[in-house]
């Protein structure tokens, strides 16, 4: 697979479940910050699009996220 035929993923932070434990921004810290609080910021507070190099620890995040608020969603 070529660099351009590469999946990408989005990974959704749900805020409904989510209450600032900061799990995702240590294994994501290139993609999400946290605020003062411990809640995930995004750069462009959409969520954040991932390149398959990034998928590893975003599939981690997502099942070892204590509220279950992430979820990754193939875009291409």
């Amino acid at each position: 697979m070529t660099a351009p035929d590469r999946p990408t993923w989005r990974l959704h932070i749900d805020w409904t479940r989510c209450d600032g434990r900061g799990l995702c921004s240590e294994l994501l810290p290139h993609a999400i910050a946290r605020d003062d609080w411990g809640f995930p910021l995004t750069r462009d507070h959409r969520d954040p699009v991932l390149d398959s190099g990034a998928a590893a620890a975003a599939r981690d995040a997502v099942s070892l996220c204590p509220r279950l608020a992430l979820s990754l969603r193939r875009i291409g």
